[in-house]
């Protein structure tokens, strides 16, 4: 979940990385760190904390000249937080930097044979082991005299792939693969070499990486938002991948196969779409940009005349489509929430079974999996380590995977065997807010697509396609809210503790509006179907405890009425979310925010909207970093 951003060409590489690792820095912001190449050189700048506060300062006061150089910004996972466990980290001869996400499982046995052979480590990272590691290897070839034998022309100006067997451009590619044929885990790593002052050598498994291609430069990041405001042309690089980048090109070698795949893409958005623009933080601004993103999810996928919806990618035939009886949905976070409500959808209008499940459990035990049966993972950034897994899983065991993601060219959507993109755009903020409500409108028109294969009459089929075609006018009416959300919010905001409750359609919401609260402002909250309050959790409700009733004019408004009332009885706080004319909540909550009139399997999405708003201006009333929650990180690429 670490960012890592490369820079190598003609121009100062330090400006370049510290705005890159600024750009990366919802990946982890327990510290960050640079190292850069400078007169046969590796100077290394790292500092604890946020960049800003951290590394920024300290480049200031102690600079660092150079034109190739690694960044990294680090969400911890061996090692405290701490200047020493920062990246880069060097090897035993400090003529090696290394940068890592990811997680070395076996770095304790290696650790312990090179301590035996005289190694000194200055952290208590894995990392630093894995440098020590590339250096042994390199120093062994060096000392054979590999050297000569790699100094080879390479004929194609851009993109050379190699099978193993071949040897690559230079010796510290090779000891790069040396090192990781011995290491069992995760990675997305950049290496420098003092003795190779135009070479980065990058490798990854689990753990997301990109080339930028330039003019006379080139780039290397974790994400692409680093890297958008120099160059759109990018090749994704898979597993067992390892390129070595230069200013003028790079060379892609395969681990474990005979070939390297390599594709040049292009990015789909702009550097200012990942700016904050008028707004305070970005989790706000993507809260707003909610309408945009329900349009573009919606666009060109609505046919009126057949009343269903069209999708371009599934790679499924309308016999296939037909012939499926049973899908497994697979995902984690917030995305496990749309997933919830992806069940109650698919189920009422296609009449599919499906279930629901943690994307890690899914991977650790035998769940049978009929003939027929389809795997389908949410993932915003589409590198979700968990997620990626269950989809390898169950094309291993021959079922068809299907993917709804947000990232182009990301590792699900490229391993998937057909899938929808979401199309909402770059989101910075750690706790998911737009890519959430796009997936609901992908997940209705997914649902109304295999309904109308079955036996979803036109009529009903319409009205859905026509109530999410309402969508983006009703969000901003919501959105117009904000000032007296914030009002509520306020309110509310020194509670210890909260109730998160709906019924139906809105139990998943009650969940992710509970998930919200707790990601950014660290309130202890639960969310539960409101009618299982009566088997145990009531025991918690008193005078300094709210609730949020989500409760909607839906089939399931007397009962939820009813649950709401036993939580009055016992004189806990309810502010409720209820539909517009409702009377009757105002004699029973303490605060009512209001949603437009809609069809039931459309709440899910309009609610989600005030309860965002409503966690946002809690955190910010408490003082926290919404867009950087303590001990979160915006994609979790390691398991």
């Amino acid at each position: 979940m670490c960012g890592i951003i490369g820079y190598v060409g003609k121009k100062a590489a330090s400006p370049i990385l510290l705005e890159g690792l600024r750009r990366l820095e919802y990946r982890g912001y327990d510290s960050a760190g640079v190292a850069l190449l400078h007169e046969g050189s590796i100077l290394v700048r790292k500092k604890k904390g946020k960049i800003n506060d951290g590394l920024a300062r300290l480049l200031k006061s102690e600079p660092v000249a150079g034109n190739l150089g690694i960044g990294h910004t680090r969400w911890a996972t061996h090692g405290v937080p701490s200047d020493k466990n920062s990246h880069p980290h060097l090897d035993q001869s400090g003529k090696i930097a290394v940068v890592h996400n990811g997680v070395i499982e076996n770095y304790d046995g290696i650790k312990q044979k090179l301590l035996k052979a005289g190694h000194t480590f200055k952290s208590d990272t894995d990392t630093e082991v894995l440098a020590h590691l590339i250096g042994v290897h390199y120093e062994k070839r060096r000392s054979r005299g590999d050297e000569a034998q790699i100094k080879k022309k390479l004929e194609s100006p851009n993109v050379v792939s190699y099978s193993p067997e071949k040897i690559p451009n230079d010796i510290l590619t090779q000891a790069v693969c040396d090192a990781l044929r011995e290491v069992i885990g995760t990675y997305g790593l950049a290496v420098i070499s003092a003795e190779q002052p135009d070479t980065i050598v990058s490798a990854r498994r689990g753990s997301p990486l990109i080339i930028g291609i330039g003019t006379g430069e080139n780039f290397l990041a974790s994400d692409a938002n680093a890297i958008v405001a120099h160059t759109k042309k990018v090749v994704y690089l898979n597993d067992y991948d390892v390129a070595t980048i230069t200013s003028e090109r790079f060379d892609v070698l395969n681990l474990g196969t005979d070939t390297a795949n390599v594709q040049i893409s292009k990015l789909e958005f702009d550097a200012e779409d990942a700016q904050r623009g008028k707004h305070a933080h970005f989790m706000l601004k993507e809260i707003f940009d909610q309408p945009q993103t329900v349009t573009n999810a919606l666009r060109g996928r609505i046919d009126a005349e057949g009343a269903t919806a069209r999708f371009g990618g599934l790679n499924m035939t309308t016999e296939q489509l037909r012939s499926i009886d049973r899908i497994v949905i697979a995902a984690s976070g917030t995305s496990w929430h749309a997933a919830l409500v992806g069940e109650y959808l698919i189920e009422e209008l296609a009449q599919i079974p499906v279930e629901v499940e943690f994307a890690h459990e899914f991977c650790y035990r035998n769940a049978p999996l009929e003939r027929d049966t389809v795997l389908l993972v949410l993932s915003q950034s589409g590198e979700t380590a968990d997620t990626l897994a269950a989809l390898r899983e169950a094309k291993r065991r021959g079922h068809r995977a299907l993917a709804i993601v947000n990232v182009v060219g990301s590792t699900i959507a490229r391993e998937s065997d057909g899938g929808i993109y979401m199309h909402a755009g770059p989101e910075i903020g750690v706790a998911s807010t737009k890519a959430f409500v796009s997936t609901l409108t992908v997940l209705s028109l997914l649902a109304v697509h295999l309904g109308r294969m079955r036996n979803l009459p036109a009529k009903r089929a319409l009205e859905i396609l026509h109530a999410l075609e309402a969508v983006p006018k009703q969000i901003e009416k919501l959105l117009a809210q904000n000032d007296s959300l914030k009002k509520i919010a306020k309110k509310y905001a020194k509670a210890d503790d909260f109730f998160f409750l709906g019924r139906g359609y809105t139990f998943p919401i009650a969940l992710e509006g509970a998930l919200k609260l707790k990601e950014i402002s660290y309130i202890h909250a639960e969310g539960y179907s409101a009618a299982e309050m009566k088997h145990g959790p009531i025991a918690l409700i008193d005078k300094k405890t709210p609730t949020v009733f989500l409760v909607p004019q839906d089939s399931m408004y007397d009962k939820t009425m009813a649950n709401l009332a036993m939580i009055r009885a016992r004189q806990g706080p309810i502010i409720a979310l209820a539909t517009e004319g409702d009377k009757a909540i105002k004699k029973v909550a303490d605060d009512v925010i209001y949603l437009p009139r809609a069809l039931e399997p459309i709440y899910p999405i309009l609610a989600t909207v005030p309860l965002q708003l409503f966690a946002y201006h809690i955190a910010v009333a408490r003082g926290c970093d919404v867009d950087k929650p303590r001990n979160l990180a915006k994609s979790v690429t390691v398991e």
